[in-house]
């Protein structure tokens, strides 16, 4: 038997970022992740000898004073970080079937005004609300705003993003935009604004491209852990918990077993509650999370570029069959399937001058590909699933290069090769429900159901990750800061974060 003062069981963001966190006050941690590939979501992958991400396409937050850079200038990795900052005056770029014009979101909050004002004249009261309403609801979230406080102001979190807007405007066109880049947080009809607000204005404060991938941030934080001293075990898989008088004792694996003070989980929720024993929480808690839904999943493409055929872009492409999808048929499935497309670019070193990858992603549910989930695939063999899968992937494959014909006329003849990804690559991989993206649904008319504290009933047993507060770098980041300071004082926690190195 293996005895740490922390086990952390997964190894993507939340975990590494945990793990670190608490490396870095001494104490003995260990990380156990049971694929090949630490990281999570910030996995890369190869196809062709090209990288691919698998879900950090961009990151916001990053410019000088700015909350991601002071909170990874705490953990001692932005200066390592090696990032390109996309276009200031269009970093996101939303278009429409049928429509010549490309609508950007700009960096910087009066840049992101007078853009919109150049297609939108007549508009300016209406997005300078949108504008103040989001910096209103962002200044009230003390972590986000690296602050020691508690509670939230539950009239913000029960304002719903489609009805907010509506209320400030009756254009359609310009609603269609503002909510443009929605791939980010998955909306529907019921999202709360702040989910919006939060996912949007770290971009618009500033956007990057890491280059090389988002494994750039797991391998740092990974090379930082293990200077602590820290150890991290893959093909380790926790398939249980030992409990004793309402604390956990030891978790183990096939082969191993582990004792510590405390777990921290950064795996599926569920899964969670269900290896330790959902009546250690309560039957409410437990009722509760077992009601929740996931968000969807995505179908993407990875498209391996002919040399010199697509001149680098520096920005993210929304491209949508029309307003309605935005707002309505977004996640449309059956005939009538891709309603839209995020089209992005990997960037493998400065100064590129063509692409050398697309990667093309939409949103599927999951079950497009329910017929084949008693299958699982790690290792790029489709064969298992059988040949109605392959048949499957090629089928929507074209319908989906369909669509992005309409902004990339040649795509077809400028690849070399095209890979699909499901959404049972997105379970199998990285091990979320049915595929999903971010986690939870969240809605605006229960908004503190899915505000799940760090803290459980199981006294040494507490959570991170995308389950608990926000999705994305920034809110895996500031959840990972969240359960730490459960641990070991948020006051305490919060007064190093803020206190320069010279004070």
């Amino acid at each position: 038997m293996k005895k740490y003062d922390v086990v952390v069981i997964g190894s993507g963001l939340g975990g590494l970022v945990s793990a670190l966190i608490l490396a870095m006050e001494g104490k003995k941690v260990c990380i156990l992740e049971k694929n090949n590939q630490y990281g999570g979501n910030l996995q890369t992958f190869a196809r062709d000898k090209t990288i691919f991400d698998t879900g950090v396409h961009y990151i916001g937050g990053l410019a000088e004073d700015e909350n991601l850079f002071k909170y990874f200038s705490y953990l001692d990795i932005i200066s390592e970080l090696k990032l390109s900052k996309l276009d200031e005056n269009g970093f996101d770029l939303i278009s429409f079937s049928k429509d010549e014009n490309q609508f950007p979101h700009a960096q910087g909050y009066d840049n992101f005004i007078n853009q919109l004002l150049v297609y939108f004249p007549d508009e300016e009261k209406a997005i300078r609300n949108y504008v103040e309403k989001i910096q209103e609801i962002c200044d009230s979230f003390p972590m986000y705003n690296l602050e020691n406080g508690f509670g939230y102001n539950e009239d913000f979190l029960r304002i719903n993003t489609i009805d907010f807007l509506k209320s400030i405007t009756s254009n359609t066109k310009l609603i269609a935009v503002l909510l443009g880049s929605n791939f980010l947080y998955a909306l529907n009809k019921q999202t709360p604004f702040y989910v919006h607000a939060l996912s949007v204005n770290s971009y618009i404060n500033s956007a990057w491209r890491v280059i090389k991938g988002g494994s750039q941030i797991s391998k740092i934080l990974i090379k930082k852990l293990r200077a602590f001293g820290a150890d991290l075990f893959k093909h380790q898989e926790v398939i249980g918990f030992e409990t004793s008088d309402n604390k956990i004792s030891f978790c183990f694996t096939k082969t191993e077993t582990f004792l510590a003070d405390i777990f921290i989980s950064n795996i599926n929720l569920k899964h969670t509650l269900n290896l330790v024993g959902f009546e250690k929480f309560g039957k409410p808690f437990s009722n509760r999370i077992n009601s929740l839904k996931v968000v969807p999943s995505v179908f993407s493409l990875h498209l391996v570029l002919k040399p010199d055929t697509i001149p680098y872009f520096n920005h993210n492409l929304y491209h949508f069959k029309d307003e309605n999808a935005v707002l309505n048929s977004a996640f449309e499935q059956g005939e009538n399937w891709p309603q839209m497309a995020v089209i992005t670019t990997g960037l493998s070193k400065e100064n590129q001058k063509f692409c050398e990858s697309l990667t093309v992603m939409t949103y599927m549910n999951f079950d497009e590909v329910s017929q084949w989930e008693n299958t699982f695939n790690t290792v790029n063999d489709v064969s298992n699933r059988g040949l109605d899968y392959l048949a499957f992937k090629e089928n929507r494959t074209e319908r989906l290069l369909r669509l992005v014909e309409e902004k990339f006329p040649d795509i077809k003849s400028n690849c070399i090769s095209i890979y699909a990804s499901t959404p049972l690559s997105y379970r199998d991989y990285i091990g979320c429900e049915r595929g999903n993206m971010y986690g939870f649904e969240k809605e605006s008319d229960a908004p503190m159901k899915t505000f799940i504290s760090s803290r459980t009933k199981v006294k040494n047993l507490f959570l991170t990750g995308q389950n608990v507060r926000m999705h994305g770098i920034l809110g895996v980041t500031i959840s990972a800061f969240a359960t730490v300071s459960e641990i070991i004082g948020k006051e305490y926690l919060f007064d190093k974060i803020n206190t320069k190195p010279d004070e």
